[in-house]
């Protein structure tokens, strides 16, 4: 398994940057919200980022973070 993350935008509005994940190489990066096993609630802060909390448990965890331009690259969207 591997532990990718990276800051996509949301398949419904390209505007909103969201956490995505991806644990299966050559699979389509899914938002965080995907993996419930993963995923923790979102800091009570208006206009936080979706999925920080989430990221920062992942990268104590030893997940790896791609930046949006590598993961673009990789042109796989859920």
């Amino acid at each position: 398994m591997i532990k990718e993350m990276a800051w996509l935008p949301m398949q419904e509005n390209k505007e909103e940057m969201a956490l995505h994940l991806r644990t299966t190489p050559n699979r389509p990066w899914k938002p965080y919200t995907s993996f419930p096993e993963y995923a923790v609630p979102d800091h009570p802060i208006p206009g936080g980022s979706k999925g920080y909390a989430t990221f920062q448990k992942l990268r104590l965890q030893g997940w790896n973070l791609l930046s949006t331009r590598q993961a673009s690259r990789l042109n796989y969207y859920a």
